[in-house]
């Protein structure tokens, strides 16, 4: 039987890490786009992510990042934090030294590059949930980044057999897949969408939420929509959904997260600054966010965040 997660709803945040001019974590920031979150009724945070560039960033760096955003939360929203890595040992490591920063589970993306069997990755998912015993653990299947799709039949295997797999952030966007899941899941597994453009209609099917990136620049907006759907007021979810969907589409014009940390450096809430391999995005892509949030009325708020 599947641990009790009730918290693994609504929306959740995939933060970005803001980085200063010099390159160092922004920390001060990091805290006060946590605060924005938490005033946007964001229940759920994301650190050390894709979006939050975590791979870029050293373990000292990430166990930093993830003890921000439990201190600043003080338990106002519950803490997922990144801890994937290609390395099954490495992730054992990740995930004991989140738990050590006070976090509430952790997100386990796919090894990449190593392309495992099925059967390697029930291996890899196992060997992290023996590693930290007793804390909820996330799957994260993004073929698109880690070039190895955890199928569905591997999903609830390890769903079944692991009572602290609780749930799974999913951005195949094969929606066959996801439904195989849905439908076949034990009582008590979450299912996150890791799409924001696709979070309604998998809401609709009986998603649980969203790990999303648009709330980084909405996050009063997102939160509101998945609730919305939550409910089971599909008109006005399907209303916020089509009205945030520019800003969904504007967020992956360029590689996840150069359009967002634009949005949010046009929005006064960060420096556009990323880390190599990761460069700015080109000034068409700036230009075409700019209108976007032109269009929702967002540039016209007091955005600014003090650092």
């Amino acid at each position: 039987m599947t641990m009790r997660t009730d918290w693994l709803r609504g929306c959740g945040t995939a933060l970005v890490t803001p980085f200063a001019a010099d390159g160092r974590v922004d920390e001060a920031r990091m805290r006060a786009l946590v605060e924005r979150q938490l005033a946007g009724g964001v229940k759920l945070l994301v650190p050390c992510g894709t979006t939050g560039e975590a791979m870029t960033m050293t373990p000292e760096e990430q166990t930093r990042v993830m003890r921000i955003a439990v201190e600043t939360a003080r338990g106002r929203a519950r803490v997922l934090a990144g801890v994937g890595s290609n390395s099954t040992a490495v992730t054992v490591e990740r995930a004991r030294a989140a738990r050590a920063a006070g976090v509430d589970g952790v997100l386990v993306v796919a090894p990449y590059y190593n392309k495992p069997t099925q059967a390697g990755l029930i291996a890899h998912f196992k060997a992290v949930a023996d590693g930290v015993a007793g804390l909820p653990v996330v799957l994260y299947n993004v073929p698109g980044r880690t070039s190895s799709n955890i199928q569905a039949p591997t999903v609830l295997t390890l769903a079944r057999e692991v009572e602290t797999i609780a749930g799974i952030k999913e951005a195949s966007n094969d929606l066959t897949q996801i439904m195989a899941i849905l439908r076949e899941r034990p009582q008590g597994f979450r299912v996150l969408s890791g799409d924001d453009a696709v979070t309604l209609p998998l809401i609709a099917l009986g998603a649980d939420g969203i790990i999303s990136v648009v709330s980084n620049e909405v996050p009063d907006l997102m939160a509101r929509m998945a609730e919305l759907a939550l409910q089971g007021n599909w008109t006005a979810a399907r209303e916020l959904h089509y009205r945030l969907l520019p800003l969904m589409e504007a967020n992956f014009i360029e590689s996840n997260p150069g359009p967002v940390k634009a949005a949010m450096a046009l929005m006064g809430l960060l420096e556009d600054q990323l880390r190599l391999p990761l460069v700015p995005v080109q000034e068409k892509t700036r230009a075409r966010l700019r209108e976007v949030l032109q269009e929702l009325g967002v540039l016209q708020r007091p955005a600014h965040v003090a650092a």
